[in-house]
C-alpha cells in the first residue's frame, strides 16, 4: 500500500534516506565504475548473492571514517561509506534448512574504501559484531580484500594500535561457529590475519594474499615487489593456505553456501548413483593405481562433494559430503600420489580437518587405501616424526563418531591413523574384497624377511620366482577375509553395500557427543 503522504517527507527522514543512499552502490558510480574495470563485484553485490533475498540487516552503515580533522563529514560521507566494512547478519540457505539454521552473519570489507584498509571505526564495528557472533554463536562469511591497517586516521588518539581487540576477538570464534573467508583481489597485512584465522579459505584467481603489502616489504628493506608477486593464488593453493581454489567471484559465493550447508544440518531431498559400479571400482590388478574422486562421487549423495585443500597434501583427499542428506566429513588416500603413503603435508591436512569436524559435530569416513606413513631420509627432513603424530593426538580428542572402510591396502602405522588410531578405534572397520594388510607392504616384508634366503639362489630367475611365491603366500594371509576371521576387523562387505553400512552406523549413533563438548578449537594450519 502507497504511503498517502509518501510526498510530505519528514526532514530527518529525508536526511537519513540520503545518507543511506550514499552506502549504496546506487549512489557511487565512480566507485562502482572502478570494480567493473577490474572485473570485480562490489562489496554490497557480493552479499546481495550470498544473502537469501530481504533477509540482510546492516549494522553501523552511517559510520565513516575518523578522518574529521582532515575532511569534512560531507566528503567523508562520499568517500568513506560505513568506513570500508559493511557488516550485518541474514539468512544463508533459508529455503535449504530453514531459518532457524541459515542464521548468518556477514563482513564485508570494501576495496573501493580505501583500498579496503581496516579504520579505526572499521575496527569499533567490527569488534561490536563479534562480540555478537560469540554470544549468539552466529557462523560468519569474512569477505578479507583489502589493504590492512590504515595509517591516516588521524581522530584516533593512538602511536601503533597495537591494543586493538578485532584478531583476538576473531580467533577466539574457532569452533564456536563456522567461519567462512573469501578473498578476490589483494588481501594483506590485517585483512590476511582475519582471512587466516577462518576455518576455511576461498580464494579466486588472480587473487594474492600476505602478511605484508609491497609498501611494508619495501620499508621492512626486504626489496621492491608487485602486488602481484606478493603470495600469488598459486602459491597460497599449493601451499595449504587456500582450502577452495574459485573461478571468480560468484563462484566463490555460489562454494561459500555450499560450504556453510554442510554445518547447517541435514537436508531432506538427495540422490545417489548406481552402487553397484563400486564392485568394478578398483583395477583387478592390485598394484595399480586408480582414481578415488569417481569412487567418493558415487558414495555420496549426487552433487555433495565439496573438496577442500586439493593442491596441497595430494596423497590425501579431504572432502565435504552427504550421504542420505547427512553431513559427513571424509579422509581418502589418493592413490596417484605417494602410492596414498602419508607425508608430512598430507598429515597436517588430515589432523586439521579432524579438528574441522569434530568441532562442528561432523561424523568422519575413512576411505583407507594407504602402504603406510611416508619413509626414507628425504622425508625425515619435513619433521615428518612430528606431523604424521598429529593425526593421532587429534584422533584421540574425537567425540564424533569415525566410520573405516579399507578399499585396498591397509599396511602399519599409516592404516592405523587413517582409521582413527586403530582398527577398533572406529564405530566400525570394514574392507572391500580387495582389502589387503599388513605391518607394511607386503613386497617389502617379503625383501626383508627373506633376505638372506633369497640371496642364496644364485640364479636371478628362480630369486624372483621364489620371491614372488612367498609375496602370494603373504597376501593370502593378509586378504581382507582372513582378517575378519580372525577379529582385527568388523567384517568384509560388498562394496555395493557401503552406503548402507555408513548410513547404518550413522544412524546407530546418538546425536549428541559422547562427553560434554568443550570448545573445539580449529588449527589455522
Amino acid at each position: 500500500m502507497t504511503d498517502p503522504n509518501e510526498d510530505e517527507v519528514r526532514p530527518e527522514l529525508a536526511e537519513l534516506r540520503a545518507r543511506l543512499h550514499a552506502t549504496t552502490d546506487a549512489g557511487r558510480p565512480e566507485a562502482v565504475a572502478k570494480r567493473r574495470k577490474t572485473g570485480q563485484r562490489t562489496a554490497r553485490e557480493n552479499i546481495a548473492d550470498l544473502v537469501d533475498a530481504g533477509s540482510f540487516v546492516e549494522y553501523g552503515g552511517l559510520a565513516i571514517a575518523a578522518q574529521r580533522r582532515r575532511h569534512s563529514v560531507e566528503d567523508l560521507v562520499r568517500i568513506s561509506p560505513a568506513d570500508g566494512i559493511v557488516c550485518g547478519v541474514g539468512a544463508v540457505n533459508g529455503a535449504l534448512v530453514g531459518e532457524e539454521r541459515a542464521r548468518t552473519m556477514v563482513l564485508a570489507y570494501d576495496y573501493t574504501v580505501f583500498a579496503g584498509t581496516q579504520g579505526g571505526m572499521g575496527h569499533k564495528k567490527l569488534d561490536r559484531m563479534l562480540s555478537l557472533a560469540a554470544s549468539w554463536r552466529l557462523p560468519i562469511v569474512l569477505f578479507a580484500e583489502g589493504g590492512g591497517g590504515r595509517p591516516n586516521d588521524t581522530d584516533m588518539p593512538l602511536v601503533a594500535g597495537l591494543d586493538t581487540p578485532s584478531f583476538l576477538a576473531f580467533a577466539a570464534l574457532s569452533g564456536v561457529a563456522p567461519r567462512v573467508g573469501i578473498v578476490s583481489g589483494r588481501c594483506f597485512a590485517g585483512n590476511a590475519a582475519l582471512l587466516g584465522c577462518s576455518d576455511v579459505i576461498i580464494a579466486t584467481e588472480g587473487s594474492n594474499i600476505g602478511m605484508g603489502g609491497p609498501a611494508m616489504i619495501e620499508g621492512g628493506g626486504l626489496g621492491t615487489f608487485k602486488p602481484e608477486d606478493v603470495g600469488p593464488v598459486d602459491v597460497q593453493s599449493k601451499n595449504g593456505v587456500v582450502d577452495i581454489r574459485v573461478r571468480d567471484e560468484e563462484e566463490a559465493v555460489a562454494v561459500a553456501k555450499k560450504y556453510l550447508s554442510y554445518f547447517q544440518g541435514p537436508v531432506s531431498a538427495w540422490t545417489c548413483g548406481d552402487q553397484t559400479a563400486l564392485r568394478n571400482a578398483l583395477p583387478e590388478r592390485r598394484r595399480r593405481a586408480y582414481k578415488i574422486r569417481p569412487i567418493l562421487e558415487t558414495l555420496a549423495d549426487t552433487g555433495s562433494v565439496l573438496e577442500l585443500r586439493r593442491d596441497f597434501g595430494r596423497s590425501l583427499v579431504t572432502a565435504l559430503v552427504r550421504i542420505e542428506g547427512h553431513p559427513f566429513g571424509v579422509v581418502a588416500n589418493d592413490p596417484f600420489h605417494l602410492g596414498g603413503a602419508l607425508d608430512a603435508d598430507a598429515a597436517d591436512k588430515a589432523a586439521r580437518f579432524f579438528q574441522l569436524c569434530d568441532a562442528f559435530g561432523l561424523p568422519i569416513l575413512s576411505l583407507c587405501d594407504t602402504p603406510g606413513f611416508m619413509v626414507g631420509p628425504q622425508a625425515e627432513t619435513t619433521a615428518l616424526v612430528r606431523h604424521v603424530s598429529r593425526m593421532f593426538v587429534a584422533a584421540g580428542s574425537l567425540s564424533v563418531p569415525f566410520f573405516t572402510v579399507v578399499l585396498r591396502k591397509g599396511y602399519g602405522l599409516g592404516a592405523q591413523a587413517m582409521s582413527g588410531g586403530h582398527f577398533h578405534a572406529s564405530f566400525f572397520t570394514v574392507a572391500w574384497p580387495t582389502g589387503e594388510f599388513g605391518a607394511m607392504n607386503l613386497e617389502g616384508a617379503v625383501r626383508l624377511a627373506m633376505r638372506r634366503e633369497l640371496e642364496a639362489i644364485e640364479d636371478p630367475a628362480l630369486r624372483e620366482q621364489a620371491f614372488q611365491a612367498t609375496v602370494a603366500e603373504a597376501y593370502q594371509r593378509g586378504k581382507a577375509i582372513n582378517m575378519a576371521s580372525l577379529l582385527e576387523m568388523d567384517a568384509v562387505i560388498d562394496p555395493a553395500e557401503t552406503r548402507a553400512w555408513i548410513s547404518r552406523g550413522w544412524k546407530s549413533v546418538p546425536r549428541e557427543p559422547r562427553e560434554p563438548r568443550a570448545r573445539r578449537v580449529v588449527d589455522c594450519w
